[in-house]
């Protein structure tokens, strides 16, 4: 990550918190298909699922950089593996425990995965908007 210089333009880091928050709205709930969503949490076969949602990601990232910051348009790939580790490691949580919808840890550990997403996308928005300011 870049050293964040003393000031950084706050237009341009609302900008790109917003338009994180949107694209993980569209990625996570509006694209992303029940294949992906149960696929993803299988046993086996969930490579597919997982790839293709975490694609999602990627492309909403990859088009907020080029929109920002077309330099950092690799940061899609950073967020493909992030998020691909993070919804992974969910899984991998809930095969272990069997957590149901009625028990805490189900609502504890699907909070830990959206507040996990949340954090790497205000890391990239904060990496995003100090590359845009220092164009």
């Amino acid at each position: 990550m870049p050293i964040i210089p003393e000031q950084i333009a706050s237009d341009l880091l609302i900008w790109a918190v917003a338009l994180f928050v949107i694209k993980h709205f569209l990625a996570d709930f509006l694209l992303q298909t029940s294949w992906m969503a149960h696929g993803k949490e299988r046993l086996e076969g969930w490579m597919a699922p997982l790839l293709a949602h975490i694609t999602v990601h990627a492309l909403g990232t990859l088009l907020i950089a080029l929109l920002m910051a077309p330099q950092l348009a690799w940061l899609a790939v950073i967020d493909l593996i992030i998020h691909g580790l993070i919804d992974r490691t969910k899984a991998l949580v809930q095969q272990r425990y069997h957590f149901k919808v009625e028990q805490a840890a189900y609502w504890w550990l699907l909070g830990t995965d959206q507040t996990l997403h949340h954090l790497t996308h205000l890391a990239l928005a904060v990496w995003i908007a100090t590359a845009a300011t220092s164009l």
